[in-house]
């Protein structure tokens, strides 16, 4: 009873959809972290975007400590675009390869506003005070071609 009640067993099926992707899970995560330094390396030099957070970039204040802890830095990335929500709107309505939606883990490309999705239950202060303004768009980076997803997202930062 407790086993099912809580949760703790998958089922078959799901047992066997996990025993099948693990088996590609390093060749895709180096994919998916492949296309995210490129997309955070063109964020971080783009005039319309105020600050990348990424561990794998260099600007990050906790890169030196990712470097040491981790084998990669991740699939996941947020920024502020410069001039608030009007913009952010733009980049999150402007682009084709990427989904606006609220996932992890999958192999395509998704962005979401944080202020209104994933995060709109905390109140404006705790939001604040966890970094996410009306600026921040959070990335959760596919394993799509990097020249396609970088040329995506510049396209529609203009």
């Amino acid at each position: 009873y407790i086993v099912n009640a809580l949760g703790l067993a998958c089922s078959p099926f799901d047992a066997w959809l996990v025993l099948r992707g693990v088996k590609t899970l390093g060749p895709r995560m180096e994919a998916h972290q492949r296309s995210t330094r490129a997309v955070a390396e063109m964020l971080d030099g783009h005039p319309k975007v105020e600050r990348v957070y990424w561990p794998g970039l260099a600007s990050h204040p906790h890169h030196e400590l990712a470097k040491r802890q981790q084998s990669g830095f991740g699939a996941m990335l947020s920024f502020d675009v410069k001039g608030g929500r009007p913009e952010a709107e733009k980049v999150l309505y402007g682009t084709k390869l990427f989904q606006l939606a609220e996932s992890l883990g999958g192999v395509e490309s998704l962005l979401e506003y944080p202020e209104t999705m994933s995060h709109a239950s905390m109140t404006a202060e705790a939001r604040k005070a966890a970094g996410i303004t009306e600026k921040t768009i959070r990335v959760s980076v596919g394993i799509e071609h990097p020249d396609d997803l970088v040329a995506d997202l510049r396209k529609a930062l203009e």
